[in-house]
């Protein structure tokens, strides 16, 4: 075959035409048709069903997660997870190829499984799903039980699976899947008639940033309230570096989920990743069972911490109220470098309703709001939440099942002064020429954010301080006046 027939010459475009289009694309006229468009998903804000499952099954003692699905699969999940913790995410798949999608994965279940005991000897075997499987139907509970009757792994090794098929759904929906399973197969038959133990079962829900995590066993320490995390990720995917590999470090210990059925409450800070979760425990645990809102800014925080005040009947110690104050100090102190400001927010749906209470907390206008994944009562929520602020939010609109591709184009025919998202945000504030305030998951093109809370007072600090030192860099760098914020 010649030169000429094997490759395909590329057309050729002038340098009029390729401007013309890239001022076209920052149109009016463009954003209509961008707005039209149904098949066709540019850069979403999530990620598939089978992600969120893993994030809960690293979050148990001695867990090894378990993909039944392709390598491929398991090798995106793994490195958006070491990408982002800058950590090793262990788990393994069974590496289904065509044969399994012509015959099932059966096979592919028993042999994987049978290694990844013998290789690696887990406490816990989590196993979801990823398209493949889904596709063909193949039955995970018939499976596992083979496999278990067959020898290919103990039959008392705890085994519990979720479905969790990637063209449904998002990774909170495998998140919240996931868990109810684990919980439904840890809890069974261990409720006690006795009573509630007296602890808490504290659900963080999904979330990247083990900073959060650790804020909350602060809280909890603080108040003296015994409780147990449910899906701990903080020690899995922030542990030490002392020249010691710990392949299964930290998460929540077994025998304590366990006996999770018989907390004085469970409690969880984000309704839209643990609906089915929430639902499940409140018919089977012993306990009282709330849904917080994700306690971002002050109102959220002290509702979280009178929450459970009133929950346990503990006071709320002297040492929180100075950090809260120090809080609000730190607010005031920088409130005028963010009031009137405009923002475009994009990420999960609890996520993206603590952000706008803290921007409505600073005098913020959340301008473009934009959940790529969610419903209408998402929607009402948020919209709700605007319209407590008449000023500022009720200048904001909320985008539901859009992606960032539209976000650019909100941002570039009604521009904003800054956008707060994950890295995948990254492109629409390049194009648009406005900071990116990195908040949520994925972040993969800075180090340590995981590790900076944004919940609780504490995390409301390194919010402003994050958002209005960046202003303030733009302006120091761009200005004339050598003196800027120096002479009074």
């Amino acid at each position: 075959m010649s030169t000429t027939t094997a490759v395909k010459p590329m057309t050729e475009h002038s340098a009029e035409e390729i401007e013309r289009v890239k001022n076209w694309i920052n149109s009016e006229e463009y954003k209509e048709k961008n707005f039209a468009r149904e098949a066709l998903v540019i850069n979403p804000a999530h990620a598939c069903q089978p992600l969120g499952a893993q994030m809960v099954a690293h979050g148990f003692e001695g867990s090894l997660p378990f993909i039944h699905g392709s390598q491929g699969c398991a090798s995106y999940f793994r490195s958006t997870f070491s990408r982002h913790f800058r950590e090793p995410a262990s788990a393994t798949s069974d590496a289904m190829t065509e044969d399994g999608a012509v015959f099932g994965g059966q096979n592919n279940l028993f042999e994987g499984l049978e290694n990844a005991y013998a290789l690696y000897k887990p406490a816990i075997i989590p196993v979801f799903t990823t398209c493949m499987p889904e596709v063909i139907g193949d039955d995970l509970n018939a499976f596992i039980t083979n496999a278990k009757n067959k020898g290919h792994i103990p039959a008392d090794l705890p085994t519990p699976y979720a479905n969790t098929p990637s063209f449904n759904g998002t990774h909170i929906n495998g998140y919240d899947s996931m868990l109810k399973a684990m919980l439904e197969y840890l809890t069974e038959g261990k409720k006690n008639e006795a009573g509630a133990n007296g602890t808490l079962n504290l659900i963080p829900g999904f979330d990247g940033n083990t900073g959060n995590l650790r804020e909350y066993k602060k809280y909890l320490d603080a108040m003296a309230i015994p409780y147990t995390m449910l899906a701990d990720i903080s020690d899995v995917f922030d542990s030490v570096c002392d020249g010691t590999y710990r392949m299964y470090s930290g998460g929540t210990p077994l025998a304590a989920a366990a006996d999770s059925i018989n907390a004085q409450a469970t409690v969880s800070l984000m309704k839209y990743s643990t609906l089915n979760t929430m639902k499940s425990v409140e018919a089977n645990f012993i306990g009282v069972t709330k849904t917080l809102p994700l306690p971002m800014g002050i109102r959220r925080t002290d509702e979280f911490l009178i929450a459970l005040s009133e929950l346990f009947d503990k006071p709320i110690p002297a040492e929180l109220k100075a950090e809260r104050g120090r809080a609000v100090d730190a607010m005031t102190d920088a409130h005028q470098y963010i009031h009137g400001k405009k923002f475009a927010v994009a990420g999960d749906p609890d996520y993206l309703l603590g952000i706008v209470s803290f921007l409505l907390e600073m005098g913020a206008i959340p301008y473009h709001i934009l959940c790529s994944r969610s419903n209408k009562k998402f929607k009402k929520e948020m919209e709700a939440l605007l319209a407590t602020s008449p000023l500022y939010g009720a200048q904001g609109t909320v985008y539901v099942n859009k992606d960032l591709w539209h976000m650019r184009s909100l941002c570039m025919t009604d521009p904003v002064d800054a956008i707060i998202g994950d890295t995948h945000a990254k492109w629409v504030a390049r194009d648009a020429k406005i900071p990116l305030f990195r908040v949520g998951f994925p972040i993969m093109d800075r180090v340590n954010l995981h590790r900076s809370p944004v919940i609780g007072y504490q995390g409301a600090v390194n919010l402003l301080t994050m958002i209005v030192n960046k202003f303030l860099d733009t302006v120091d760098e761009t200005c004339e006046d050598q003196w800027f914020e120096m002479m009074r």
